[in-house]
């Protein structure tokens, strides 16, 4: 396992979120995301650990969640697994309808597609796998000039 690539295989608890959140923070930190870059994807990859945990694994002792993170050049790639019947896409509420402005829950998802520059969800009737990227921009004046 090097610096660029990291995963784990937790138990569905309150600590996979939290220990997913500080290795997300960890990796856009390494990665040299600003320090809003950094706060939108720990706060994707929280909402994304959140419902492998409840809505996914229905925080059961015998589900695992898996992370995994992976850092190139161009991105990070943030992977989440749950272990639950899977999630259908399409019956997803829109949080922006009217009915459901007041609800207290239903974003998650709205949030980590805001956050992040690509968002794959891939159901299966084993579990949820949820792919994140964000695309590393760098600083302009860092790259070099065309010739």
């Amino acid at each position: 396992m090097s610096a660029d690539r990291v995963s784990y295989t937790l138990d569905s608890t309150l600590d996979t979120v939290n220990n997913a959140e500080e290795t997300a923070t960890r990796m856009a930190t390494e990665a040299g995301f600003d320090d809003e870059e950094i706060m939108k994807i720990s706060m994707a990859v929280r909402e994304a650990a959140v419902n492998a945990v409840l809505h996914g694994n229905a925080y059961d002792p015998g589900k695992k969640v898996t992370l995994a993170f992976e850092r190139t050049p161009d991105d990070l790639t943030i992977v989440i697994r749950d272990q639950g019947h899977g999630l259908d896409p399409g019956k997803i509420p829109d949080p922006l309808a009217p009915e459901n402005l007041l609800k207290t829950s239903g974003r998650g998802i709205f949030l980590i597609r805001s956050f992040m520059d690509v968002v794959e969800i891939h159901p299966s009737h084993t579990g949820t796998e949820l792919k994140m990227i964000k695309h590393v921009h760098g600083n302009p004046a860092d790259k070099e000039a065309p010739q």
